[in-house]
């Protein structure tokens, strides 16, 4: 037996009794106790019940490779070349990046937990297992990366889209790639692009979605979350979410190169967090302060100062409200 094994089976939050479990997989009570702790290591916690054996407290909702592909709509199926679904690793978008992008299709890799997961400005993704969504889609596009102007920022509006498929409201985005609920950062989008500037480039578009984090990870967020708490339980999967995002995602990465983000603009502009509020940008060290009033056909916030609207790009770029502390 192995730990993914043995997972599975402690994944429905009962007890399990380490003579039973020896007896079903044809191994030593002392084997058992081995892939326990391996699993332990993972992050999760396992209670340890003499007389009872072993239960992981309320069950864990497992990603399911069926599930997924079956929420998938024909088109977004059509479009799915390579699909991974990984017990734990360093990150999605890193293992795609190590990959060889498929010549036409998507390349998607899921994982219940990320060791070395990361968001913009090279900051840390808190990843703990089976608690969120952590998927990653690699697309090769022909035009170069000049056609790819504004791609974070419809991939934002996509998420919003998914999460609405599945009933979750009071959703904003703020530029150039988080997604809030309630005012509370609920998800980042990481877009990583190689390649030539205007012939094949390479794209990987990372997405974490917090669904439900545990207790002992929430101190290690520098900034104001949320999760889906309330609408998970029960309510949908974390393997119907990600169909849900697959169905979104690949369809539009079909057509990104002829449509740009000329298509996503107002929807953008219509979930817009900060519109029309004074905020500070902070690019590369630079701090401009202005009123933030939307984005422009190329995806960059237009920023009104006192010398003017400009356009701030993305990059190494921060943006906070005037009165907030960031």
């Amino acid at each position: 037996m192995s730990a993914k094994d043995l997972l599975i089976q402690l994944a429905d939050g009962a007890f399990h009794s380490g003579e039973t479990l020896a007896t079903q997989y044809g191994v030593s009570r002392t084997a058992i106790w081995k892939q326990v702790t391996l699993l332990e290591k993972l992050g999760l916690e396992i209670n340890r019940v003499r007389g009872r054996g072993y239960q992981i407290e309320g069950g864990l909702d497992l990603l399911s490779e069926s599930v997924i592909r079956d929420t998938l709509g024909a088109d977004a199926a059509a479009l799915l070349t390579q699909f991974d679904i990984h017990q734990s690793i360093d990150s999605t978008n890193a293992q795609l990046r190590r990959q060889d992008a498929a010549i036409a299709g998507a390349s998607v890799c899921l994982a219940e937990s990320q060791s070395a997961g990361r968001g913009r400005r090279g900051r840390f993704w808190v990843s703990p297992f089976a608690s969120s969504i952590y998927l990653s889609v690699a697309w090769r596009f022909q035009g170069g990366a000049e056609v790819l102007e504004g791609l974070s920022l419809a991939a934002g509006v996509l998420v919003c889209d998914a999460l609405r498929d599945l009933g979750v409201e009071n959703l904003s985005l703020k530029w150039p790639n988080d997604i809030y609920l309630d005012g509370r950062k609920l998800a980042g989008i990481l877009v990583e692009m190689s390649g030539d500037f205007s012939g094949p480039c390479d794209v990987v578009i990372g997405v974490g979605i917090n669904v439900q984090l545990p207790a002992y990870v929430t101190d290690q967020i520098e900034q104001p979350w949320s999760d889906l708490r309330s609408f998970a339980d029960g309510s949908f999967s974390r393997s119907l979410l990600a169909g849900k995002l697959l169905n979104r995602l690949l369809p539009a990465l079909a057509v990104y190169e002829q449509q740009g983000f000329a298509m996503w603009r107002e929807r953008w502009q219509s979930l817009d967090a900060f519109a029309n509020r004074s905020v500070i940008v902070d690019n590369s060290g630079q701090r401009l302060a202005g009123q933030a009033e939307g984005v422009d056909e190329r995806g960059a916030l237009l920023l009104r100062t006192s010398t003017g609207v400009q356009s701030i790009h993305g990059g190494e770029v921060s943006l906070r409200l005037q009165e907030a502390s960031s």
